[in-house]
C-alpha cells in the first residue's frame, strides 16, 4: 500500500469511484428539517500481528477492513448506520437509515452540505508505514528479543514477544462543510517473560510503541530495553513478598502510573458523563477538585505518541486541554455532540474504535504537569509506605468516582528508603478525593512507553498517560474485595 502522504482523500475518491458530489449526496440523505448535524466517516485499515513463543512464530495475522459510517444528530438523539461496502448507493442508504433513527419533532434549518478542506496537524510524518516493512524484518526482531531475554538470566524459562501494527486511512466529511483525511500509523512491541526458581514461577512484561515507523524500535536498541525490563520484572517477582494491606502513604513513580489519573479523574471529565450529570465532576467547573499542586492536561498534539491524532474521528483538530489547573477544575473533554448541547467548544476528543462505531468523548494523552520536588525528596519524606512503579489494568465507577487498579511492580518504603519488592498490591480510592491528598509533586514528568488501550462502552482506542513522581497521603492498599464496576483499561 502506497498512498500520497498529503492527499489521503484521493485514496477513497479514486479507489471507490467517489466524487465530492457523491459525498454531498450521502450527507444530504442524512439531513432533514429535524436533523441538526450529520457526518460521514470512511475508514480503510490494514493491520497485522505476530507472536513468537518457544522460539517460533505461533500466530501471524493480516487483515484489511474497510467501511463507512453515517451519523445523523437530532438534539440528543443519534442515528448511526454503517456499511463495509463503500459505494454511492450504500452511502445514501446508510444516510437515510441514520436520519430515520434520529428524526425528532420540531423544525430546524439544516446546516450547509458543501464539503471543503481544513488545516490539520502533522504529528506522525513516518518515512514508511509499519505494515509496509518486510515480514522477515519483524520476525528477526522478535527472535533477537527472545535470545536477549533468555541470555539475560538462566531462570527465564519462557519468552513471548509480539509485534502488532496498522495503517489506518480515514476521511471525514461533515454537513458543516468540512472534509479532512488522515493516514494514522500505529505499532506496538510487547515482551513477556516467565521466570522459574524451583516451584516459584513469576511473570514480567514490558513494551512500547506509538505512531511511528518500524525504525522506532531499533533506535538506541529500544527493543533490547523492552526485553531486559521484562526479564528484570520477572526475576524481581521471584523474591517479592506479599504486599501489606491498610491505609498508608503511597508514592507513584513517573510515567505509566499516570493510569491513576486516567482512572481516577479522566473518564469522569469526559463530556457525555457531565452533560448527563452522572459524573462525580458534574457542574464543578471553577471548583477545587484537587490539591493546588495538581495540574492535569489532555494533549492529543504530542508528535508520535500513541494517543495523538492529527484530527479526531469527527474531523476536529486535536488540542491541548487543561482539565485541572492548580487544583481547580477548568473544563471537560468534548466531542461535537456534547459540546453543542453543553454550549461549549469541541476539544478534538471525539473518538471511535472503527467505522462501525459512533464517536464518543475520549481521552488522548492525559498527564499531570511536573512540580518542584525531587524524587529523592519525595521518597525521603515517607516513614512507612509503598512505592508503586508499574501498574496493570484498572477500572472506575464514573458516578461514584471510586477506582481500583493493581501494581505489577512495587516496593516498600521504610524510613525514607526504598527496600523490599512486594507483589499483589492493589490501590483503591475515590478520584475526586485522592487528588486532594497529593502533597508532593516531582520534577520528573514522564510519559508512558506507548502501550495504553482504553475501554468505554465496548469500544477500545489507543491512549497515553503520564505522571511525575507524586506522594499521596493515606491511600488504601490491599485486596480486591468490592471491586467497582466501570470502564476497563489496560
Amino acid at each position: 500500500m502506497t498512498i500520497h502522504p498529503m492527499k489521503p482523500e484521493r485514496f477513497f475518491l479514486e479507489k471507490f469511484g467517489l466524487t465530492e458530489r457523491h459525498l454531498e449526496r450521502g450527507l444530504g440523505a442524512a439531513l432533514g428539517a429535524q436533523i441538526d448535524d450529520a457526518d460521514l466517516y470512511f475508514e480503510y485499515r490494514i493491520s497485522e500481528s505476530m507472536l513468537l513463543e518457544e522460539g517460533i512464530i505461533k500466530q501471524a495475522t493480516k487483515n484489511i477492513n474497510q467501511g463507512v459510517g453515517v451519523r445523523a444528530l437530532a438534539h440528543e438523539k443519534t442515528g448511526y448506520a454503517f456499511s463495509d461496502e463503500i459505494s454511492v448507493e450504500n452511502l445514501e442508504l446508510a444516510g437515510s437509515r441514520a436520519k430515520g433513527i434520529a428524526e425528532r419533532a420540531g423544525v430546524g434549518t439544516p446546516p450547509p452540505v458543501k464539503v471543503g478542506g481544513m488545516p490539520r496537524h502533522n504529528l506522525y510524518p513516518v518515512h514508511s508505514q509499519p505494515v509496509e516493512i518486510a515480514l522477515e524484518k519483524k520476525i528477526d526482531l522478535l527472535q533477537r528479543i527472545d535470545a536477549i531475554a533468555r541470555q539475560a538470566d538462566p531462570r527465564i524459562v519462557q519468552v513471548m514477544a509480539s509485534f502488532a501494527c496498522e495503517s489506518k486511512i480515514v476521511m471525514i466529511a461533515t454537513s458543516a462543510g468540512v472534509m479532512v483525511s488522515d493516514i494514522q500509523p500505529l505499532s506496538r512491541l510487547s515482551v513477556t517473560c516467565i521466570a522459574q526458581d524451583g516451584t516459584n514461577r513469576q511473570i514480567g512484561s514490558w513494551g512500547g510503541g506509538g505512531r511511528a515507523d518500524f525504525e522506532f524500535f531499533l533506535e538506541g536498541d529500544r527493543f533490547e530495553h523492552y526485553a531486559k525490563e521484562a526479564v528484570r520484572l520477572a526475576i524481581m517477582n521471584l523474591s517479592a513478598a506479599d504486599a501489606p494491606a491498610g491505609t498508608m502513604d503511597v508514592v507513584l513513580g513517573p510515567g505509566w502510573p499516570g493510569i491513576l489519573l486516567h482512572e481516577a479523574i479522566g473518564h469522569g471529565l469526559e463530556g457525555d458523563f457531565n452533560r448527563k450529570k452522572t459524573s462525580a465532576f458534574s457542574d464543578r467547573i471553577g471548583q477545587r477538585v484537587a490539591s493546588e499542586l495538581v495540574t492535569v492536561v489532555d494533549d492529543g498534539t504530542i508528535p508520535g505518541r500513541r494517543g495523538s491524532l492529527n484530527v479526531d474521528d469527527e474531523g476536529t483538530p486535536t488540542s491541548r486541554t487543561v482539565l485541572i489547573e492548580r487544583g481547580i477544575l477548568r473544563g471537560y473533554l468534548q466531542d461535537r455532540l456534547n459540546a453543542r448541547l453543553m454550549g461549549m467548544e469541541p476539544t478534538g476528543n471525539g473518538r471511535r474504535e472503527s467505522y462501525a462505531h459512533q464517536p464518543l468523548p475520549r481521552m488522548t494523552n492525559t498527564f499531570m504537569l511536573a512540580g518542584d520536588s525531587t524524587p529523592d525528596e519525595i521518597i525521603g519524606s515517607v516513614k512507612s509506605g509503598l512505592y508503586a512503579v508499574t501498574f496493570g489494568g484498572g477500572q472506575v465507577d464514573i458516578t461514584s468516582g471510586k477506582f481500583v487498579f493493581s501494581a505489577s511492580e512495587a516496593y516498600l518504603i521504610e524510613d525514607g528508603k526504598i527496600t523490599r519488592p512486594v507483589k499483589g498490591a492493589t490501590l483503591i480510592g475515590h478520584g475526586p478525593e485522592v487528588l486532594t491528598r497529593v502533597n508532593m509533586v516531582g520534577n520528573d514528568l514522564k510519559l508512558d512507553e506507548g502501550v495504553g488501550t482504553c475501554g468505554k462502552d465496548g469500544q477500545s482506542v489507543p491512549v497515553g498517560v503520564g505522571l511525575p513522581t507524586i506522594k499521596i497521603e493515606g491511600l488504601t492498599v490491599g485486596g480486591t474485595q468490592g471491586m467497582p464496576k466501570g470502564g476497563r483499561d489496560q
